[in-house]
């Protein structure tokens, strides 16, 4: 299969997949309308679509496959706002998903974090890689460079339960 088809239907089904219910844009659409989304609104790209932007401010309605193809459209087009997931977490929450809602608000916060050390903090998570001070300081970061307030609590969380397991890396 030659390249240009095969990215063709990698968009296609990206695209198919966002218009079938991926998550949308939240804040500032929920405030802007005054109300919460709710389960009723679901599939948001399909009742809100006017309201879902990207991250970078272009609205959901003018993603397409062949923008991608021209270039009209960067990798950081296509990528979730955070403002999607919080949308994404009141329709959760308006199905009493409540667990789900709080791991869409985590993610949001985590945007802001690019993917090279989100990896890298995955990798310090695992058990035995990290010390104590050095998870410390992950949440440090976190939460002073990127308002991730959740997932610094959450490193914060695993730091004192590795101790108390034995889980730190060892010298």
């Amino acid at each position: 299969m030659d390249q240009e088809l095969l990215m063709k239907q990698i968009v296609e089904q990206v695209m198919a997949a966002m218009k079938n219910g991926t998550p949308a844009s939240a804040p500032a659409a929920a405030s802007s309308c005054g109300s919460k989304v709710t389960a009723a609104n679901y599939p948001l790209a399909e009742s809100m679509a006017d309201q879902i932007k990207t991250p970078t401010g272009k609205d959901f309605t003018s993603l397409s496959y062949e923008k991608v193809i021209n270039g009209e459209l960067s990798a950081d087009d296509m990528r979730i706002a955070p403002e999607t997931l919080e949308m994404q977490a009141q329709v959760a929450e308006s199905v009493h998903r409540e667990a789900f809602a709080g791991n869409l608000r985590r993610a949001a916060e985590l945007i802001a974090v690019p993917d090279d050390r989100l990896l890298e903090i995955y990798n310090a998570l695992r058990p035995y890689r990290s010390t104590k001070q050095e998870l410390l300081d992950i949440a440090g970061e976190l939460d002073g460079k990127y308002g991730a307030k959740t997932a610094a609590s959450l490193v914060r969380e695993a730091a004192e339960v590795y101790e108390k397991r034995g889980r730190l890396k060892k010298f």
